[in-house]
């Protein structure tokens, strides 16, 4: 059967279960590109927009004959074709609803597994083969009471609207072709998700929620929530009535007490800030930042408290090594800390002048300075030689010597340029003539013109004369002593005295240090 002959046949084409059953009158069968065209068509029973749509062979996945239309047209055969009807499909109004079965040269519908002839137009599945260069449509075998094809889920493919032969045409391209027109005829969609198919019938999707909650989700939302009857339930007359019952008996309502993120909701007793008494105290009082008092000492007893801890085994030598390494730490921090020292800043090493004296003071500064200069910092120690050391101060030199660090003892040696950071050490406790000396002056006077800040470590107490050099801040040994208002913002660092030396001497001691060696302290 030529290609002419297909023209007219009313045709059902199933396009699977995402596109549904389409069916209509063939208007056109195109060899090449394997395509047939149906004219009027309708897809699941609902007429298409558009007058003419163009199906691709590989979209196909079983195709009926309802009718061949032959009042219209003569056989080539001497028995006439017999028809029974399908009650699968549902025809346009005017169809017949009928099956044809060909014989001799009358157009065949193979199964999956035949092979067509006799120049029929064969409908070959993905396994048949076509003869005679004839148009393939792939077709399934017919089933009774099922248009699905339950085993298959392909897609079928729609391409855009173009005009052929002065018809519109519609190839669906992976969309599924909708009973809604654009207005125009020329773009018609449809999606699978809105007009799905199943058994061959038509069903809409159900809403979302449905799927989640179900279709009762809105049925008590019909009568709107009464606000003013709710409000009705609470008596506010009653709570305002017992509330001023309870203020006239003269109880107060508590208000829930606010803390900050660093206290202690679970306390067990009250904190006791002044942890720290001394004997006949009438010195100046500072506090920490967690707010605990820290009074000071007279130089007297601050001597007391070190001769005690010395008799417990708490040296000189230990002393100064401590003194060492809390000061070091503070000017560490001072210098920059991390941000400055570090492997790939080596080009920008911090220069610090240590100003020292020959007295215990001193001491403690050469010990800070090897510390310093074990960290790669550059130190400059001014330590004067033509005057008698003393041993403490011997053995920190000797020390010292071993590092990096560069020792001068003329101020003439010091750098001229600024430097990041001048640790006073010049003051003695015990020696206070030793300002009047030149080379004390001298000393003084560069710290003062080189306009670096100033750390002054364990400064003699305040006074009749105002220290030579202003310090920005100092560091105060175990317990602060009454000092000058010229000695900037004032630490506090533990060279590890044990409490009970502090209670031998009177005081009594509870460490305000926490977790720090060194902390600062404020003006109370």
């Amino acid at each position: 059967m030529a290609s002419a002959d297909w023209l007219g046949s009313v045709v059902s084409i199933y396009c699977g279960p995402t596109l549904g059953v389409y069916q209509g009158a063939v208007s056109r069968v195109d060899q090449s590109k394997q395509t047939i065209s149906l004219r009027e068509a309708y897809h699941n029973g609902v007429k298409c927009a558009v007058p003419e749509i163009t199906f691709s062979a590989m979209d196909i996945k079983e195709l009926k004959f309802l009718d061949e239309n032959g009042a219209n047209r003569t056989n080539d055969v001497s028995q006439p074709a017999t028809t029974e009807p399908d009650p699968t499909y549902s025809t346009p109004a005017g169809q017949s609803n009928r099956t044809s079965h060909s014989a001799n040269n009358t157009p065949s519908v193979p199964d999956r597994t035949s092979h067509s002839a006799n120049n029929a137009p064969s409908v070959p599945d993905r396994t048949s083969h076509s003869a005679n260069n004839a148009p393939s449509v792939p077709v399934a075998s017919q089933r009774k009471g099922s248009s699905t094809g339950r085993g298959t889920t392909a897609q079928a493919t729609a391409k855009k609207n173009g005009v052929r032969n002065g018809s519109s045409t519609h190839t669906s391209n992976n969309e599924a072709i909708s009973g809604s027109s654009t207005g125009r005829g020329t773009t018609a969609q449809a999606t699978a998700k809105k007009n799905g198919v199943r058994n061959g019938s038509s069903t809409h999707t159900r809403p979302k929620n449905y799927e989640c909650f179900g279709d009762a989700v809105f049925e008590d939302l019909d009568e709107d929530f009464d606000f003013e009857g709710n409000l009705a339930l609470f008596d506010k007359a009653a709570v305002f009535s017992e509330i001023e019952d309870q203020n006239s008996n003269g109880a107060r309502l508590r208000t829930p007490a606010r803390y900050r993120h660093d206290e202690n909701i679970l306390a067990a007793k009250p904190v006791v800030y002044r942890q720290i008494t001394v004997p006949q105290h009438r010195g100046k009082e500072y506090c920490t930042d967690s707010g605990l008092v820290v009074p000071s000492v007279s130089y007297e007893l601050h001597q007391r408290v070190l001769a005690a801890a010395e008799r417990h085994g708490l040296s000189l030598e230990r002393r100064l090594e401590m003194t060492g390494v809390c000061a070091s730490q503070m000017a560490l921090t001072l210098l920059g800390g991390p941000n400055r020292l570090t492997p790939k800043n080596v080009h920008q090493k911090p220069t610090v002048a240590l100003m020292c004296g020959p007295h215990i003071q001193g001491a403690q500064g050469i010990s800070c300075g090897r510390h310093l200069a074990n960290r790669e910092v550059d130190v400059i120690l001014f330590l004067p030689n033509y005057i008698k050391i003393q041993d403490p101060v011997t053995n920190e030199l000797s020390l010292y010597s071993q590092t990096s660090g560069k020792q001068v003892s003329n101020v003439k040696d010091l750098p001229t340029s600024p430097v990041d950071l001048v640790i006073n050490c010049l003051d003695c406790h015990e020696n206070p003539l030793l300002r009047e000396q030149s080379w004390y002056q001298t000393a003084a006077q560069w710290a003062n013109r080189n306009r670096a800040p100033v750390l002054s470590i364990d400064p003699p107490p305040d006074g009749e004369q105002p220290p030579a050099i202003q310090a920005k801040w100092t560091l105060s040994l175990g317990l602060p002593l009454p000092l000058a208002p010229g000695e900037g913002r004032v630490y506090l660092c533990d060279i590890g005295i044990p409490k009970l030396v502090f209670q031998e001497v009177g005081i009594d001691y509870q460490s305000p240090f926490a977790s720090k060696f060194v902390i600062p302290l404020h003006s109370a």
